[in-house]
């Protein structure tokens, strides 16, 4: 064989290598299934050249980094509330993030003060009512079903759910922890039957006539206007958010957050502050039925069909601080049983 063969030959594997080298990844550890998040990821690879590869992981998640420790390939995990944000963190699985981009675009109340994670989007834990039997209740509260009024008219899903949970530790933050265990006792007696399913199942309870008010998130009830098999599920309830007069109504987040070990930095970073911008924000609106976290960009006109409401304004630190104490009172009166 000739020499120019052998040069040539050395030429492509170093342009390879090369290649390779120069090449930009991004590997994320997610709550939220790839199909869902697939439109906006599929959007940064094809503007920035970077690739994302992702990793559904239902539950978990701060278990499987701890085990990994430094050889954890993850450099982001985006996850789909406080309570699974905030046992990442607590386990110190995360790192800080110091991005001018992500503090213009996302408030200080749905951020970490020292960059350990950012919100990408809000959801209102809504109350659905029947409107055949109910009509629209714009003056309900989060408190009030726990009145015996209410007895075997209401159904929710489990209440160890990290939705619920969140929404249990915020109801402690607000009025402590003997009263959310009352209210909690008195939710428990009024359910049409045991906690079971998920939200979308509890509206199809609704239409049903099992129950006559159920707990929900509201992106749950666009999942089900734009699904042929689910929207007579939707259209037989309101979507009511509650504590209008006083609060405001708890929401919770997806978020994102840099991993304590992530080989992508950079990259990774710059996954961050296009997730933020006004393009990933106007994707996530359309795509999922959320409310976009960066100000100024509009939820999706099936959503602002909903109505506007005014959101509790505590800080969802404040929220997760609470959330292992909410677990414990949900045992404490069996509401699950």
């Amino acid at each position: 064989m000739s020499n120019k063969f052998f040069l040539s030959a050395a030429a492509l594997l170093v342009t390879s290598f090369t290649s390779q080298a120069l090449a930009e990844e991004v590997n994320v550890y997610s709550n939220r299934q790839d199909f869902l998040i697939k439109p906006i990821i599929d959007t940064f690879t094809k503007e920035t050249g970077i690739d994302v590869n992702v990793v559904f992981i239902k539950d978990g998640m701060g278990e499987r980094l701890q085990r990994e420790g430094r050889l954890s390939p993850a450099d982001l995990v985006l996850t789909v509330d406080v309570s699974r944000l905030m046992d990442v963190v607590d386990k110190d699985l995360t790192q800080s993030v110091d991005s001018k981009v992500l503090e213009e675009n996302i408030p200080a109340q749905y951020r970490d003060a020292d960059g350990k994670w950012f919100a990408l989007t809000t959801r209102a834990r809504a109350i659905y009512s029947s409107v055949e039997r109910v009509g629209k209740r714009d003056d309900i509260t989060y408190e009030e079903l726990a009145d015996p009024k209410y007895k075997g008219k209401i159904c929710t899903r489990s209440g160890k759910h990290p939705y619920n949970v969140a929404l249990t530790a915020s109801m402690i933050d607000e009025h402590g922890a003997e009263y959310t265990k009352t209210w909690l006792e008195g939710l428990k007696a009024n359910l049409a039957r045991k906690p079971q399913g998920g939200d979308r199942d509890q509206v199809k309870a609704i239409k049903d006539g099992v129950c006559d008010y159920a707990l929900g998130n509201s992106y749950y009830y666009g999942v089900m206007l734009t699904d042929d098999k689910q929207r007579e599920w939707a259209e037989s309830a309101y979507i009511n958010f509650p504590n209008q007069n006083d609060r405001g109504t708890h929401v919770n987040i997806s978020a994102v957050a840099l991993t304590k070990h992530a080989k992508n930095k950079d990259a990774a970073v710059q996954l961050m502050e296009f997730l933020s911008g006004d393009e990933a924000q106007h994707l996530y609106a359309s795509a999922n039925h959320e409310y976009p976290v960066k100000p100024g960009v509009e939820p999706s006109e099936l959503v602002k069909g909903w109505g506007d409401f005014k959101s509790d304004p505590r800080p969802l630190t404040d929220v997760a601080k609470h959330a292992k104490q909410a677990v414990q009172l949900v045992d404490e009166v069996q509401y699950d049983l």
